[in-house]
């Protein structure tokens, strides 16, 4: 990739972390965005546990949902959720640091597929995911709500 595509890719991650917040709220942080690649993290509060003592899935699944937004859309086109999936593989506990990488797989046309793998920092895969994108005519940069 050159090197406006990866300066359009950290603008357009700028932008959408600035109006994300969800994902502040859940106390992620944004380390990286390339044209179809993302890493997000999350370090596992005492709020996030469920009945088990460990993470609560629907927060795994919105770190590594986030980290997809964030590859998605990495080209300053808006890009939606068409589906997606999710397996559980380990839990992770308090303290555990989540990391959600994701990574383009097919973009073709208007619609996109991701994998985003979600590991502790020991390096064990906590979650995989599988996003399929849908791409609208509006830009990122160019909208103040997408």
């Amino acid at each position: 990739m050159s090197s406006a595509e990866d300066a359009l890719a950290a603008r357009v991650g700028e932008a959408m972390w600035a109006r994300d917040s969800a994902s502040q709220a859940l106390g992620m942080t944004l380390d990286e965005v390339r044209p179809g690649y993302a890493r997000v993290r999350m370090t596992v509060r005492s709020d996030m546990l469920n009945g088990h003592g460990t993470c609560h899935g629907g927060l795994v699944f919105a770190l590594a949902d986030s980290a997809f937004a964030f590859a998605c859309n990495s080209r300053d086109v808006v890009t939606v959720a068409a589906g997606c999936s999710i397996e559980f593989l380990a839990p992770s506990r308090e303290g555990d640091e989540l990391v959600a990488v994701a990574q383009e797989r097919s973009l073709e046309g208007r619609n996109g597929v991701y994998d985003v793998d979600v590991t502790r920092a020991d390096g064990g895969v906590v979650a995989t995911f599988r996003g399929r994108s849908a791409a609208t005519r509006a830009t990122v940069l160019g909208s103040a709500v997408p």
